[in-house]
Order: structure tokens, then sequence, then C-alpha cells
């Protein structure tokens, strides 16, 4: 069969010299667009510079392109001026094509790396990120990370118990990780020896800052890994920058107060790590801390038509990575019903912390830890600081403790309690202000 070289490239046409990445990534936008071919062994130019076919060379190249991308290729040999040259013809898929996981697409007759939201647009509407498959291998999945999910998730008895003898790839098939005989983008990073190996910013990255301007560095830590690898070395990084004190009450009790309830943090982080939108390929999960703060940020807003004001009581569980959020809560790790947001709330409250405040920003949902309620003046500070630590103030107790009159202390301890930082308990002598 002889070939024509008389076309130029297009939106379903492309010339390669040889087998290199651009040939993967052009195949892959092929897939996605609207189907096409490569003339493999022609230049730029359109000039036949030929390919060398030694006997099982056609199937081998078809072997790595099934074994890159996921898809069967039509070859055929073509001649021309005597030359082999390899047609390789790839149809429209109808689903989305990555290679290295990233997806691309066909641009008049140049292969582009497609977008986060043109990607939802275009292939996904309704599908997840952590369900898409692709040619992963058996062997990047850590086994000794799957055997530490077993355990916790026997432990809460939220998993049917796994046989010792039972394979990865049956336990993997179980939880839904492998979809169609292929691992999914969930599998890997969950459990993937090396995730960034094909998600390079599914990354968290933790910066501590000198004072509240950012610009003075004094610890800066890239966490990568699989996601539980990310969760605890993350949360290890966190609680060291988070000071702790500690308070001896009742029979010599030790009582530990960090910066922030690392239990709330841990929310905050496990949040993040679930709920970030993986499509979005240029940035990392970031916790920032500050003088006076702690900020932690991913990308992807709330999902379902929730807005700030309903995740802050009950609603229902809404995730955009469904089998990372069942990992998760099958593990013990959080919760399914909605109540990540209440708790972190509560567990700041029960500290005689700031309520933490909730902005969908940057194309993404940040939470702020604050160390101090704003608009409290020195000596009900230190009030705050003693209820930490004895559990209860008193008028009296406030007067001694900050030089002020009874007056002062009344109207001080009013004000806290009308914008529910103290309760208000008892009558007359017996009155007392607490915790809320």
């Amino acid at each position: 069969m002889t070939l024509d070289l008389s076309k130029n490239e297009s939106v379903i046409l492309e010339y390669k010299e040889e087998i290199n990445t651009n040939f993967y990534k052009s195949l892959s936008a092929f897939a996605n667009t609207k189907g096409g071919i490569i003339l493999l062994g022609v230049t730029d130019k359109k000039e036949p510079k030929g390919i060398d076919l030694p006997k099982g060379r056609q199937e081998t190249i078809i072997n790595q392109i099934v074994d890159s991308l996921g898809i069967q290729p039509e070859i055929n040999i073509l001649t021309i001026e005597g030359k082999n040259i390899l047609s390789v013809l790839v149809e429209k898929s109808s689903n989305p094509i990555s290679y290295k996981g990233k997806y691309y697409k066909r641009v008049g007759n140049t292969t582009r790396e497609m977008q986060r939201e043109e990607l939802k647009k275009m292939f996904l509407k309704d599908v997840s990120w952590d369900t898409l498959t692709g040619n992963y291998s058996i062997d990047e999945i850590d086994t000794e990370i799957v055997r530490y999910f077993i355990k916790l998730a026997n432990s809460k008895k939220r998993l049917p118990i796994v046989g010792e003898d039972e394979s990865i790839q049956s336990i993997l098939e179980r939880l839904d990780l492998i979809i169609d005989g292929k691992l999914t983008n969930a599998s890997i990073l969950l459990f993937g020896k090396n995730p960034q190996k094909y998600f390079t910013s599914a990354t968290l990255r933790v910066g501590a800052f000198k004072d509240n301007t950012g610009v003075t560095f004094i610890g800066d830590r890239q966490i990568k890994g699989n996601l539980f690898k990310q969760a605890i070395d993350g949360e290890e990084a966190l609680k060291f920058y988070n000071n702790v004190k500690y308070v001896i009450s009742g029979k010599l009790q030790r009582d530990e107060y960090w910066d922030y309830p690392l239990d709330a943090v841990r929310e905050a982080l496990l949040n993040a790590l679930i709920h970030r939108d993986y499509f979005d390929s240029g940035t990392e999960i970031q916790a920032k801390i500050f003088k006076d703060s702690l900020w932690i940020y991913n990308s992807g807003g709330l999902t379902g038509g929730l807005t700030l004001e309903q995740i802050k009581g009950q609603h229902p569980s809404r995730s955009r990575n469904k089998l990372i959020m069942n990992i998760f809560y099958l593990s013990g790790m959080v919760e399914r019903f909605g109540s990540g947001i209440s708790r972190i709330i509560e567990k700041c409250k029960s500290q005689l912390l700031p309520e933490p405040e909730f902005k969908e920003e940057s194309g993404g949902f940040s939470v702020y830890f604050r160390k101090e309620f704003s608009g409290l003046n020195d000596r009900q500070k230190k009030a705050i600081e003693f209820i930490r630590e004895k559990g209860a103030i008193n008028n009296s107790l406030y007067q001694e403790l900050t030089q002020a009159t009874r007056e002062t202390s009344k109207r001080d301890l009013f004000k806290m309690v009308e914008v529910g930082i103290i309760k208000k308990e008892g009558e007359g002598k017996l009155t007392k202000y607490i915790l809320p």
C-alpha cells in the first residue's frame, strides 16, 4: 500500500519521526478529541524518514500503547519511496484517556494538555476523578499500607474480616478500587508506593512563618507519598509547629492544651486530603502556620450545592471523591455523616478558642484557625487563660486576677457571655463562668 504525504498536519493527522513522549501525548489527544492518525517515520516537513521494523516490532509497539494508554490502536505498514511508514489509527474514546496522569486534546494541528474545567465539561460530568482508571500495575501498590488500612478497618468493625491469605488484588476489587480489571486513580493515591509518579501535585505543603505577614519562613515541608502517609506525616508536621501547654488538674491528671486542638486540626487536614479537586494538577494542599493563626487550603469548593452556613449544622454527607471518602471512613479516621465541620467548631470552642472561619476562595476551600478572639481586652484574655487552666471563674476571682472593679468585671464577663465565649452558670453568690 502506498502513501500520500500531501496533507498538512491537522486535528486528526500528525507526523512523527520516532516513538517518544510526545507520540503518546498525541495519541491521548486524538482519543480525547475526534480520533486520528499518526504517521510514524515521517518528519514534520512531510519527508519520509522510515522506521525500522524488525520481526515483532509492530506487536511491541501495540503493546506499549496499550500499556501506556489503555487503548487498542489499529496499526498498518505503509510504504513511500521504498521506506516503511507506520500508520497508527486511534478512534475517539468514550472515556477520557490519560498519559502519565495527564489528559491531552487536539487544537488544530497541536497537542495541548487539558485544563481542569474543560476536562470536567467535555468528558466527565458526573464522574469523579478517583473512579477513573489507568494502566497501573498491581506492583505499584504498597502492600504494607493496604494491610495497615485493613487493621484499622477491622478494629472499627466497618469491613468484613479479610483473611491473611486474601490477595491484594482481591481486597482492592472488594473495595471497588479496581474497575473492569483496572486500578483506579483512588487505588494509586490511597495505597501507591509513589503516587506522584502520575499525580505530581498530589502533595501537602506545610509552611511555618515567624509572624503574621507570611514573609519569613521558619519551616517548610513538602509531604509526598500516598494519602495515608500524607495524613500521618502531615499531622506530625503540624504538631511540630503547634505549641503545647501542660496543665495539672484533678488528681495529678495532666491535660494538654495545644495552640489549636489536635482533633480539630486533624479533621481539617483529612477533609482537605479527601475533598480536594484532584483534577487540578497545579495546586498542592497547603497548610500555613502564622504567629496567631493556622490556615489549611485545598483546591475545589463545596460540592452538591452546599453553602458555608449549611456545613456548620446538620447536612447530607457529600464528597467529591467517593472512593477516597469511603476508604477513610472504613478506616475510622473520619465519619461519613457530614459532621466533620461541626466537630472542628466544637473542639475549638471547648478550648475557648474562636470558632474557625470557613471560606470558599481562590478556587478552593479554606479553614482559618485563630488563637485569640477579636475585640477582647487584656483582662478578658487573661480570664480566658484562667478558665482554660482552672475550669471556671467568678466575679471575685476576675477582680483579683485583673485588678478591675466589680462593675468592670461584671461588664467584661457579660460581654463574653453575650458573644458565646463563656457560659454563665448558677445565680447570686454561686454564679460562675465556664466553657460553653
